[in-house]
């Protein structure tokens, strides 16, 4: 029994199915004149429209709003038609299953018709129009995610969704088996919202059984469809309690067998959203996933490619599993120069940090002097400003050497003198080294 019915039994409210049960303070976007445009467009023939899923959701716990999704009972043919009518660009992103996106300026709303499943195939569904906001709320995966307010800020709840909310408590809408067997995709969504939503001792138990028993299913997902949940996943406060659990239950063996380093993760995690205030150091999901695998090159290479990752992200993943330059709170500094001169400031951070992380895994109790290495190269990567070696392959044909190999080895040569003497000596001191080193190639 839902808090509704309930209060429509035992209270003098009265509240009865279907009654809104509590009420949006006033909210910036619900009041911006690019809503309030998009709104009035689509009442205009008398429409009971409402905003859905995450704006609602995010503005009860007070977070930023990043989309705003609107449903309503008219068919997409009549919201193509009213946004016209009202001078609003209308996209028909996915009008087969009554999608409609509405622009104006840089905001984009999401308009979709209430709608049943009739069928379901997985990601995709066979559906027919409906006018009942219960049954479309149905449709959705969580409790949280069936909250609607109308324009008046009126909430709107059918499966206790706030009641979850509060108690940092993700739920399915209905049966966990049946709402993942219509798409597995579910599965991922459920960690990766109590990752984001929830408390770490408030995990819906019907939930995890049926992820358990379910788990198999991953293999028939996209790597481009796990890779979407897992890395908003990992961006979350504290990712590592939730991949602990999800690799207990034996889930993460399905998508990813070499993630089992959590305490790493964990440390990484805190030390880019706490531990450190430092705008070049973020929450960055493809190194905390470098922080949790434990692999070499070829493992972080097969990983990228089960997950689709784009080349870099791939290259940079490949990078962190096999570091060309062990970090350490107290190396030489002019090594750690040649590091960033061939690697670059970026990779030379990911290192650190990661080697940070571990190191602090095993000891939490580091040194002051530990950690202030640690922030030295942290500063010294942050403050890098790449450096060119000054000569080029034609100043030496300039000395009298002809096209072929011999270029390159004196490249090579003049380059590692270079990078010995730190860097510092100019054009004119290379140049003189340069000769030298031809004279005595032909001596």
């Amino acid at each position: 029994m839902t808090v509704r019915e309930k209060l429509g039994r035992d209270s003098p409210l009265g509240l009865q199915p279907g009654d809104p049960i509590g009420l949006l303070g006033p909210q910036e976007w619900m009041a911006a004149p690019e809503t309030q445009a998009v709104i009035r467009a689509l009442g205009a023939d008398g429409a009971h429209v409402r905003f859905v899923g995450g704006c609602v959701r995010d503005s009860v716990l007070k977070r930023p709003i990043k989309d705003i999704d609107i449903a309503t009972p008219d068919p997409p043919e009549r919201v193509l038609a009213l946004l016209d009518d009202h001078g609003i660009h209308a996209i028909p992103t996915g009008i087969d299953h009554g999608t409609v996106t509405a622009v104006i300026g840089k905001a984009h709303f999401e308009i979709t018709t209430l709608r049943r499943d009739v069928e379901s195939f997985g990601r995709h569904a066979r559906i027919e129009y409906t006018d009942d906001w219960r049954v479309d709320a149905s449709r959705r995966d969580f409790t949280m995610n069936a909250l609607s307010a109308d324009p008046q800020g009126r909430i709107y709840d059918p499966f206790d969704g706030l009641a979850d909310l509060g108690a940092g408590r993700v739920r399915f809408v209905g049966d966990p088996f049946q709402r993942i067997e219509e798409d597995a995709l579910r599965l991922l969504r459920f960690f990766r919202f109590h990752a984001h939503y929830g408390r770490r001792t408030n995990m819906d138990d019907r939930a995890l059984v049926a992820c358990r028993k379910m788990a198999h299913k991953l293999n028939t997902l996209s790597g481009e469809r796990v890779a979407g949940e897992l890395l908003r996943l990992l961006l979350a406060y504290d990712p590592a309690s939730v991949l602990l659990t999800m690799y207990g239950l034996g889930i993460l063996a399905y998508l990813l067998p070499d993630a089992k380093n959590f305490g790493r993760l964990r440390v990484l995690s805190w030390l880019e959203s706490r531990g450190l205030a430092r705008d070049e150091v973020q929450p960055d999901a493809i190194r905390r996933l470098a922080a949790m695998l434990t692999t070499d090159q070829a493992g972080a290479e097969a990983a990228g490619e089960r997950l689709k990752l784009s080349g870099s992200q791939t290259k940079r993943l490949a990078a962190m599993a096999a570091p060309r330059v062990a970090m350490g709170p107290d190396l030489d500094a002019a090594v750690l120069r040649r590091a960033l001169r061939r690697l670059g400031g970026d990779e030379v951070r990911d290192l650190t940090l990661l080697a940070w992380a571990e190191r602090r895994s095993l000891n939490a109790r580091l040194s002051a002097a530990e950690t202030k290495g640690w922030v030295a190269a942290l500063d010294t990567a942050r403050d890098w400003v790449p450096v060119d070696l000054p000569v080029k392959g034609r100043d030496i044909m300039a000395l009298g050497v002809g096209h072929g190999p011999e270029i390159g080895r004196l490249l090579a040569g003049i380059e590692a003198w270079w990078e010995e003497c730190d860097y510092r000596p100019d054009r004119a001191a290379c140049l003189a080294e340069l000769g030298r080193m031809v004279k005595a190639s032909s001596a």
